[in-house]
């Protein structure tokens, strides 16, 4: 790969100050005690963020539009108005507890790489846009990187309005008060055309750090398979029920995750298994519970392995019942993608023109750039994060580890809006 003296130009405009500036403020909207953010897709918080990207906006005559589903487009004109854009973004989204950095990086970083390309004086023949996708983290309504799906045409918006979250408020109630805060805004169609899209983000994992890398050229995401395991049994007294004639929906809860545990046994700990979440009810301690309910996330990069383990995971479910009845739901299935070869070799080469340690990686989380993939060239910068630790409020990265992200992607950027 050639590297191309405009790209390097918009690259060295990127400011590490304005940057981090900019993240703090962030930061402050949805801000916990311990340092991370709550800010849950389509809440009172997320569309504070919104309002503030459009405040940025606004402020560097950017223009800013929307869709059905409230994705967020801020976009610098090219000198071809009506050429298919390059894009970058990510998320504004979080955690219930999480962290200052995960999605909201890929949105503000890609908000400086376009304000670097306007500060360093540099027209492209495309358009650029940088997009907010619409609940990614799936914290409230499930499935997440719901926006991302929605446009890329994975998931219709009209089978997701009556999602509701653990309140009772559907998306659709939530989606209209969340458009109707920034009024005004043209609306774009799902699915129009994308030249290419790059996808700035923390690693969540510990590589980069460890390896002393500043970095990530992700080659690929693994394989994502959500399910949703609900146990029904029946009530009994705790005092007076033989232990063998119960149907205890806990204890065979309890049975299936151990058993998932050892179908999940890998010596080389590349398998990701999680029960994040677990329900009990009726919840009274003089009770034998009637029904249990609780999550599983499985991810592997190897479509053998998955092969192997994923259509297991509901026989295994089935044979740990003890008696109970059993409903094993998918609720994501995401195969293992790779990303464009020609977008993973610009994103190495810029890192190292401008001096940036990086390796190829591939990435152990979902991202929206995996919905994105299935419609254009995509590739993903990842820059390092302190411990590994996201999903958690303790998650931090460095100024000068942002920026060079931030300066990778500006670089990419002008070159791909360069190219036929």
């Amino acid at each position: 790969m050639e590297a191309k003296a405009e790209a390097l130009t918009a690259a060295a405009a990127v400011d590490e100050a304005r940057l981090w500036s900019r993240q703090m403020a962030m930061a402050e909207i949805g801000a916990t005690a311990k340092g991370g953010v709550n800010r849950a897709a389509l809440s009172d918080e997320d569309r504070r963020a919104r309002r503030l990207m459009v405040e940025w906006a606004g402020d560097l005559g950017f223009e800013v539009a929307t869709d059905a589903i409230a994705n967020l487009y801020i976009r610098r004109p090219g000198r071809q108005a009506d050429a298919a854009p390059v894009v970058t973004g990510s998320h504004l989204d979080s955690q219930p507890r999480g962290g200052k950095f995960d999605g909201s990086y890929g949105v503000v970083g890609g908000f400086e790489a376009l304000e670097a390309i306007v500060r360093a004086g540099i027209e492209t023949e495309r358009p650029i846009d940088v997009i907010a996708w619409t609940n990614e983290e799936g914290g409230r309504f499930q499935p997440g990187a719901m926006g991302s799906a929605v446009f890329a045409g994975v998931l219709r918006l009209e089978d997701q309005l009556g999602l509701a979250d653990l309140q009772g408020v559907t998306l659709e109630d939530a989606l209209t008060e969340t458009l109707a805060s920034t009024p005004g805004l043209p609306h774009r169609p799902f699915g129009h055309p994308f030249a290419a899209y790059v996808e700035a983000h923390i690693e969540q994992g510990p590589r980069l750090e460890s390896e002393g890398l500043t970095i990530g050229a992700v080659t690929g995401i693994q394989g994502l398979y959500w399910f949703t395991v609900e146990v029904s049994g029946e009530e009994a007294h705790a005092g007076t029920t033989p232990l063998k004639s119960r149907k205890d929906a806990l204890k065979a809860a309890v049975a299936m995750v151990h058993a998932l545990e050892e179908l999940m046994a890998d010596e080389s700990d590349t398998v990701r298994f999680t029960v994040g979440r677990f329900e009990c009810h009726p919840g009274s301690p003089a009770t034998v519970p009637s029904r249990a309910l609780f999550t599983i996330d499985f991810r592997h990069p190897d479509p053998a392995v998955i092969a192997r383990i994923r259509p297991n995971i509901e026989p295994v479910c089935q044979a740990s019942a003890r008696g109970c009845a059993v409903s094993v739901r998918p609720t994501i299935d995401n195969a293992p993608l790779q990303f464009d070869p020609a977008l993973i070799d610009m994103v190495e080469g810029y890192a190292e023109a401008l001096g940036h340690p990086v390796m190829r990686m591939p990435s152990g989380a979902g991202h929206d750039a995996g919905h994105i993939n299935h419609l254009c060239p995509t590739g993903m910068i990842f820059v390092p994060c302190e411990r590994g630790l996201s999903h958690n409020e303790a998650e931090n990265a460095t100024p000068a580890d942002l920026a060079a992200g931030a300066r990778t992607l500006a670089a990419c950027l002008v070159d791909l809006a360069n190219q036929e």
